[in-house]
């Protein structure tokens, strides 16, 4: 991949991908890069994941003219009240340079759906996966508030091949090691084990790297 400059665009993501985004920014990827976050799991909170998206867009075109949304489509925004307002109808409201990575949720950020295919076959013999990222572990209290164990049940178990963590970052190693009894307990409530996947974030940062290019070649 060839070197591309994030030092005069903004980020605003979604906060379940702050561990991946940080980073990204720690090793150097995301240059100078400014990062705003909304709270981790708005999806289950429609008004406020709007809210809160705008307002941090807002604050972000105040440095920069560009901003990068990460944020998935249709997974993560799902207005019942309004089914034809879309993530896109946000962002297209907010003005020029703005540009959202294209994937249908933090996961697909991650590994495509081919890959998450393969990674099906290949730990969970092609049985359904609940997929999950890093961030879905250390903000569970989060994506998962108002879930009691009855809703977990009625999710989780129809989920035969486990839960899957990918992993770009080494955050599950360390969180196991730290917290085996926390692990088991979150193992436990899901009804089905977790695994984590060990994968690359080239996906990631070709995702980011196209929209850098996109915006870069509008006159913003």
């Amino acid at each position: 991949m060839d070197e591309i400059s994030f030092s005069d665009i903004a980020i605003v993501s979604c906060g379940t991908m702050s561990l991946e985004l940080n980073y990204l920014k720690e090793e150097g990827f995301l240059n100078n890069t400014q990062i705003l976050f909304t709270t981790p799991g708005l999806h289950q909170d429609i008004p406020e994941l709007e809210l809160q998206l705008i307002r941090q867009i807002n604050k972000a075109k105040e440095k920069c003219k560009k901003v990068i949304i990460v944020y998935g489509g249709k997974f993560c925004y799902v207005n019942v009240e309004q089914p034809t307002r879309l993530m896109k109808t946000i962002i297209d409201e907010q003005g020029s340079g703005i540009a959202k990575i294209k994937a249908t949720h933090c996961m697909d950020m991650l590994a495509s759906q081919t890959e998450r295919d393969q990674i099906a076959k290949e730990v969970a013999g092609g049985e359904p996966v609940w997929w999950m990222t890093p961030g879905w572990v250390k903000f569970r209290k989060d994506v998962f508030k108002g879930w009691d164990k009855s809703l977990a049940n009625e999710n989780f178990p129809r989920h035969t091949g486990g839960a899957v963590v990918l992993d770009g970052i080494g955050y599950m190693d360390k969180f196991m090691a730290e917290n085996p009894e926390e692990f088991l307990e979150y193992c436990d409530w899901m009804g089905i084990p977790m695994v984590p996947y060990t994968i690359s974030l080239d996906r990631f940062k070709s995702l980011l790297a196209e929209q850098a290019v996109i915006l870069r070649n509008k006159d913003v």
